[in-house]
């Protein structure tokens, strides 16, 4: 697609050769029957994928006009979600996963957008209403980074990771600032938003596990905290 649209929507994509079809079929008929009056685009930003991601994807862009991919060599949620987001044209971008593509969300977020009532609204799994499926350990893990992104970083949310949208004007500028990839850019980008005053601003969302993560939790700890480390200076040493 080569004009610009109303809505992006930028998904992460690793290893999901079992549900990326299903997924992405039952999302564009989802966003058909809500909101029809606006023009979109579903960005499958693909990072390392060992399996027949690259391929399924290929062949939906093929057969959906509103569905492109950009593809990275190697496995990186952060940087896969940076490059999608910058990739986009739409006036509003919604940060989704392939395991949730919550309309729902969309349905609630979008109108805080549209009114300016919100420039970036985040889904939230840990605030008071939302309902989290997870197993107890993401939980867990969940409840600890956002602990200490308050405790280091002045985080004054309950969760900075998964669904997102944002105006893609007062986001974007900020997208390019960040510092970290990985795990921790989608909390770099919430952090900032806050620190550049835009109104942010938590909405909760029910999450149900549809699959094992792609990648291990556990092998991702050092990396996680090294990142936090470089998002501590990065912020609150350098400004």
């Amino acid at each position: 697609m080569d004009r610009p649209v109303d809505i992006s929507i930028v998904i992460p994509i690793h290893n999901e050769e079992k549900i990326l079809e299903s997924a992405v079929t039952g999302l564009l008929d989802g966003i058909a029957n809500w909101r029809s009056d606006l023009t979109f685009e579903i960005i499958l930003a693909e990072n390392g994928s060992q399996d027949h991601t690259t391929d399924i994807a290929k062949q939906l862009c093929e057969r959906f006009d509103q569905v492109r991919m950009i593809t990275a060599p190697s496995p990186n949620y952060g940087a896969a979600l940076r490059q999608g987001i910058l990739a986009a044209s739409g006036r509003w971008i919604l940060c989704d996963e392939i395991d949730l593509c919550d309309i729902d969300f969309y349905s609630r977020a979008l109108p805080l957008l549209e009114s300016g009532a919100a420039d970036f609204v985040v889904g939230s799994k840990a605030m008071k209403g939302a309902k989290d499926e997870r197993p107890l350990l993401r939980r867990t893990a969940t409840l600890v980074i956002n602990n200490l992104l308050r405790l280091l970083l002045g985080f004054h949310g309950t969760d900075t990771h998964g669904l997102k949208a944002f105006v893609a004007d007062k986001v974007v500028p900020l997208v390019r600032a960040c510092q970290v990839d990985r795990d921790l850019f989608a909390s770099e980008l919430v952090i900032r938003s806050e620190r550049a005053r835009l109104h942010v601003t938590e909405i909760p969302v029910e999450v149900h596990e549809k699959r094992a993560p792609s990648i291990r939790l556990l092998k991702r700890v050092p990396s996680v905290l090294s990142d936090l480390a470089r998002l501590f200076y990065s912020i609150k040493i350098k400004g």
